[in-house]
């Protein structure tokens, strides 16, 4: 890697998603270090400061919180993207206030998260939805949080929703619902 690539720090719990986006980051010209918790991002950020950064929001340990309130201690120019699939107003709005350029909900492709680190002004140009999102995609979001906070565990996933296990195999297998 150019010794002028800019340096991204990459947190995310998800060593798959790591991992891919680790790769596009690299291809788009960024220089990545990563970790999987804040702590272990922490211990990074001894070493050296990036001029930007992707933070998941929810991880074991410390919340992705936490590490935009340091990032933007540590270097207030940072560009700070906080990318979850945990999204919520108010986790937005802290984000924000704690420093962060932008938040993304997960899924955002790699452009997506390129552009959010230019964005430096809001849009106020930006209208409300028409259409609110539709039941199937609610009940999608809703079922892969629930995935996530179990592990990927389906079995227990299927306990907690109070849903047949073939029946929650049957809607994972399927594509995301559209918006």
């Amino acid at each position: 890697m150019s010794e002028n690539a800019p340096l991204l720090l990459l947190v995310d719990d998800d060593a798959t998603f790591r991992q891919v986006l680790t790769r596009a980051m690299q291809r788009r010209g960024f220089e990545v270090i990563s970790a999987e918790s804040v702590e272990q991002a922490v211990g990074l950020l001894s070493q050296q400061s990036p001029e930007f950064a992707v933070v998941d929001l929810k991880m074991q340990g410390a919340s992705g919180l936490e590490l935009v309130s340091q990032l933007h201690q540590l270097d207030n120019q940072t560009r700070i993207v906080v990318l979850t699939g945990y999204a919520s107003i108010a986790t937005a709005v802290e984000a924000i206030k704690l420093g962060a350029t932008h938040y993304l909900a997960k899924p955002a492709s790699v452009d997506d998260i390129i552009q959010a680190f230019g964005r430096v002004e809001g849009d106020s140009a930006l209208s409300p939805k028409e259409q609110p999102l539709s039941v199937d995609r609610l009940e999608w979001e809703h079922i892969q949080r629930v995935l996530q906070a179990h592990d990927g565990n389906i079995s227990a996933t299927a306990r907690a929703l109070n849903m047949h296990r073939r029946t929650l195999q049957r809607k994972l297998a399927k594509y995301p619902v559209k918006q």
